[in-house]
């Protein structure tokens, strides 16, 4: 079985992590891989945020666990954010931020990090302080939060594959 499809079948959402800093040189190559991913006709409608910051992280995060109605951490400790969102001027765009957001996951995986997609990014850049948050940093155009892709060391095992569903393929010949 070749390495790539190794890492699709034995990668899993991971929800807790030690707080380490993930090396910069892996968190880069994580973040290109995303920047690889197929986009409609190739427009590459997505860009990528990427949080180390622990103030600003933990801002996200209390502003993620506002919208989910908790008080915990949605984002389970993870020490990176890498935040993907979507140019809604592509028809596109939804699904070319999610082809990022695998992308990323498995790039993870393969450099022996965890991850997990956490939601509500669409709400957060819905907001006034997300749009300000943007705005900071130079971003501008209409874009929609796709998700959060929660990067780090994970803290335990890591979850065992669920068996997989009857009738999950159908073949047609």
């Amino acid at each position: 079985m070749s390495e790539v499809i190794n890492n699709m079948k034995t990668r899993r959402s991971i929800r807790k992590y030690k707080p380490d800093m993930i090396p910069e040189d892996v968190l880069n190559r994580i973040i290109e891989a995303g920047t690889y991913a197929a986009t409609g006709m190739g427009k590459q409608s997505p860009i990528i945020i990427a949080v180390t910051n622990k103030e600003i992280r933990d801002k996200f995060s209390k502003m993620n666990a506002e919208i989910m109605g908790v008080d915990s951490d949605p984002f389970y400790g993870a020490p990176v954010v890498l935040i993907v969102l979507a140019d809604k001027a592509r028809p596109t765009y939804v699904y070319d931020g999610s082809l990022v957001m695998g992308n990323l996951m498995l790039a993870a995986h393969a450099e022996g990090i965890g991850s997990c997609w956490i939601h509500r990014a669409k709400e957060e850049f819905e907001s006034a302080e997300g749009k300000a948050f943007l705005k900071s940093l130079g971003i501008e155009g209409d874009y929609e939060g796709i998700g959060h892709c929660v990067l780090g060391y994970t803290d335990g095992e890591e979850p065992k594959a669920m068996p997989r569903k009857e009738n999950y393929v159908y073949c047609v010949k």
